[in-house]
């Protein structure tokens, strides 16, 4: 991810890139040669790294059906949308509440292209995208007051966003701008890459990515990742493998089992 103000983007089709990456590993079709050869050989180090993938789109979808049931939350702000596969925000949103207003952001060109597949929505309801970057909340902040109203509640999306800001004070500066910016009532959702889990396979697989891949991730711990939630009540279960984070599994199922990504939702008191 570029740093705002570094010009635009273009796309390189010689350099495998996570959004298109990530899209292989979920099976989607908006990806290069390049992307597929880096993404099979980091399945070949680390081959949970699919499961990985699938988890963090599930968690999406449990988080949302939460915050728009359960919590009641009609707006959503998603920050790092990656390109559009199935069960995207608004379509969970909107499936449960029809007036709900999503906007979504990101500053990949690939994603940029493909946005228009993000701005259906239902008659209801309002999606919109912006091109910006996570390093200036206040240019996001600023285009979204156009779609969604901040003077109420707000669910603020970081899914597989915050690895791509190696300063871990910036990165929750940039949360913490966020945070300030919505009342009572709001949400937090994160995931976030991790080497607490996943074992030796995952930390040598990230270090290959880093080295052929970009942009480059950042893992953090189980605290640095608790850390972005300061100022929220954490909900329960906490900090956990987004596998983990209130599966859908029939009483008395068995666990899932760990991937090697945290995720965690918080409500801002």
């Amino acid at each position: 991810m570029r740093e705002s103000g570094s010009g635009p983007a273009t796309v390189n089709e010689h350099v495998a890139h996570n959004a298109r990456v990530w899209n292989y590993w979920l099976g989607g079709k908006d990806y290069y040669a390049v992307d597929r050869r880096v993404g099979d050989h980091v399945v070949g180090m680390y081959p949970a790294i699919r499961e990985v993938a699938r988890a963090d789109r599930a968690f999406l979808g449990r988080a949302v059906r939460y915050l728009a049931g359960e919590a009641g939350i009609r707006q959503f702000l998603d920050i790092g949308t990656g390109l559009p596969t199935v069960e995207n925000t608004h379509e969970v949103a909107q499936r449960i509440a029809p007036g709900s207003r999503i906007v979504y952001v990101d500053n990949d060109p690939v994603v940029l292209v493909h946005a228009r597949a993000l701005l259906t929505s239902s008659p209801e309801g309002a999606t919109d995208y912006i091109d910006a970057d996570v390093y200036d909340p206040d240019t996001i902040l600023r285009a979204a007051s156009e779609t969604l109203d901040f003077t109420r509640p707000v669910a603020i999306m970081m899914l597989g966003i915050l690895n791509f800001v190696p300063d871990t004070g910036r990165a929750r500066a940039v949360v913490r701008r966020l945070l300030d910016a919505v009342p009572s009532g709001s949400h937090l959702a994160v995931t976030h890459p991790t080497l607490e889990l996943g074992g030796a396979a995952n930390a040598e697989a990230m270090r290959f990515w880093n080295e052929n891949a970009t942009p480059p991730i950042t893992a953090r711990s189980r605290a640095e990742v608790a850390a972005f939630f300061e100022g929220t009540e954490l909900l329960e279960p906490g900090v956990v493998s987004c596998a983990r984070w209130r599966p859908e599994t029939a009483d008395g199922g068995a666990e899932p089992p760990e991937v090697a990504q945290f995720g965690a939702v918080g409500r801002k008191p």
